[in-house]
């Protein structure tokens, strides 16, 4: 167990991503569950986006709901709004408090002013809190600088941010958080799909000490079993040899959604393509993908190949033809 930051909640370090939920079933969700309740796993994490996904963990935990730690998160950038998807959530889980509400993918500072602002997103969880419905206020996102920029006077008991075997760039940024008392919640474990070697991905993550939780998705109890049953051991110089390895071969070919590609010309989010593409082929969330995808206002066929995103990069990434990739998967 370890203390997740300034909550006080004490979190068994491996919990449950809930984006994989929405292609299972009410009954496979419930056994999950179950079986992380047996290994004494008390975090459970989704989002108002992730479709059903909040229903299907509010059926799984009735008749023990206080053995878990329900962790969501909204996209909603005006109290309004908030408002809205807090009571969402809370019928949706069918109960009546949930113990860590975050703002959902934050991209930059001008989308965190308009949350903080008045009328802002910030003001429902604050009251909502003050109200007991939430516990504990936290925000998520894919931007480095953004957490940089705000670190200091950060106003969070918790922050959500990717970190895996590929993506360490917020180490320094953790352990600055940590010292703080601000609790550390780790997505992406497995790189969307990226990586191949659970086990080891996990156990990677497991020896940062700043690290509260992790959230790995879990689509069937046997994955579960694996997952809960790594402990947190020294990395052998095998298994460094290993991460050395993936990180060579996968390195100069994996986005890391750290937006230094925008903006792009054509007004492409690059970085949300990526991530839509990779939920399609490795999530095996289809149908969730193009429905997501198919809202943006532009979309990979209108790459006008000019390059300047691959000068932007900081890992060489040959985005144009990565963009083709893209609309090869979603036909537009």
């Amino acid at each position: 167990m370890r203390k997740l930051g300034k909550t006080g909640l004490l979190v068994h370090e491996i919990g449950l991503g809930g984006i994989p939920l929405q292609r299972i079933d009410a009954e496979t969700t419930r056994a999950i569950i179950l079986e992380m309740r047996k290994w004494g796993a008390n975090v459970i994490d989704t989002a108002r986006g992730y479709t059903v996904s909040e229903k299907l963990i509010g059926e799984a935990i009735r008749g023990f709901r206080e053995d878990f730690y329900i962790f969501t998160k909204s996209g909603a950038r005006t109290r309004a709004e908030m408002e809205r998807d807090i009571e969402f959530s809370l019928n949706e889980l069918g109960t009546n408090y949930i113990d860590l509400y975050q703002l959902h993918n934050v991209k930059n500072l001008e989308e965190y002013h308009l949350i903080m602002g008045g009328a802002g997103a910030y003001e429902a969880l604050v009251a909502a809190k003050e109200r007991g419905q939430i516990g504990h206020i936290g925000i998520t996102t894919h931007n480095l600088d953004l957490l940089l920029a705000i670190i200091d006077d950060c106003p969070f008991e918790t922050i959500q941010f990717p970190y895996n075997i590929l993506e360490t760039q917020a180490a320094e940024l953790f352990r600055k958080a940590a010292a703080k008392d601000i609790g550390i919640i780790v997505m992406k474990p497995l790189a969307g799909g990226a990586l191949q070697n659970p086990r080891l991905a996990l156990k990677f993550i497991l020896n940062n000490p700043d690290i509260a939780v992790t959230i790995p998705g879990m689509e069937s109890v046997e994955l579960a079993k694996e997952n809960l049953a790594i402990v947190n051991e020294p990395l052998t110089d095998t298994e460094w040899e290993e991460i050395t390895k993936t990180r060579s071969l996968l390195g100069n070919d994996f986005c890391r959604r750290c937006g230094y590609c925008l903006p792009c010309s054509a007004g492409i989010d690059i970085p949300t393509c990526f991530t839509f593409e990779g939920y399609y082929t490795r999530y095996n969330l289809q149908e969730w993908a193009v429905a997501r995808y198919a809202t943006l206002e532009k979309h990979a066929s209108d790459c006008i190949n000019c390059r300047v995103c691959v000068d932007r990069c900081p890992y060489g990434l040959a985005i144009p033809e990565k963009m083709q990739q893209v609309e090869s998967v979603f036909k537009f």
